[in-house]
């Protein structure tokens, strides 16, 4: 089976416009050119851009998914399998904040009683499910199992009001953080403001403070890339800058 722009646009619920597009960047070329001058799809172009609307479904940018569908070594049955397994977690976040929006409708109409951390229980376990995907092996292996459970009950049990809290001061750091990076200077007046602002951020997730723990954290934000983009977002070498305020802050050079 072959389709025109038009009739694969149609089959696949986007536009011709966007199957144009496709075409110019190089991430869905047609299988040929007609002797009228049109685009030609193939099989193999439809099952390249159902993958290309999979990747999309899941936010992924254009530029990326060129880069994995074009690659030597991409693999559509592993790809399959992602996209099912990416799915499911979706569907189970969605599932959860459906259960909290029928939970909310259910106490507003009077008939259960709700406190008020239930009503953002779904929230906080989507984002501690979010870290743990990104974060959740480097974390537990460097700190154990039962170190990080415990923060995420804490995570959970939050209020709201410290829930916002937690908020307020990472956004106070990165702001101050970046300042403090301008002036070079890590033993600074601002860049030990910004290392007390983080373990006070920190405390809403750890039960006990140790200074060992803050400083191997810091260090941690050097040594994996995710965290130092975090940190570089604002301002470029902060990673760095803050763990070196944390050393000076805790007294322990790594």
């Amino acid at each position: 089976m072959e389709y025109t722009v038009q009739k694969l646009g149609r089959l696949a619920g986007v536009s011709s416009r966007t199957l144009r597009y496709y075409d110019e960047i190089g991430i869905l070329k047609p299988a040929r050119i007609n002797s009228s001058g049109y685009r030609i799809y193939g099989k193999k172009e439809v099952d390249r851009l159902q993958q290309i609307l999979f990747y999309r479904e899941l936010g992924v940018d254009l530029n990326c998914i060129k880069e994995i569908v074009t690659s030597p070594t991409f693999d559509a049955g592993n790809a399959l399998r992602e996209h099912h397994q990416k799915l499911l977690e979706k569907r189970k976040q969605l599932d959860m904040l459906i259960a909290n929006v029928e939970k909310t409708m259910a106490w507003q109409e009077g008939r259960i009683e709700m406190k008020d951390q239930e009503k953002f229980e779904g929230f906080k376990r989507q984002l501690v499910e979010e870290n743990e995907k990104k974060y959740g092996k480097e974390v537990r292996e460097k700190y154990g199992d039962e170190t990080v459970d415990r923060s995420n009950r804490k995570m959970m049990n939050m209020s709201q009001e410290e829930y916002d809290e937690t908020m307020r001061l990472a956004e106070e750091i990165t702001d101050v953080l970046a300042e403090a990076v301008r002036t070079g200077d890590s033993a600074g007046e601002l860049a030990q403001k910004a290392a007390a602002l983080h373990k006070q951020w920190l405390m809403f997730y750890w039960d006990d403070y140790s200074p060992e723990a803050h400083a191997g954290l810091a260090q941690m934000y050097v040594d994996d890339e995710r965290f130092t983009a975090y940190y570089d977002k604002k301002q470029p070498g902060a990673a760095k800058f803050l763990r070196d305020a944390i050393h000076i802050y805790t007294g322990i050079q790594k």
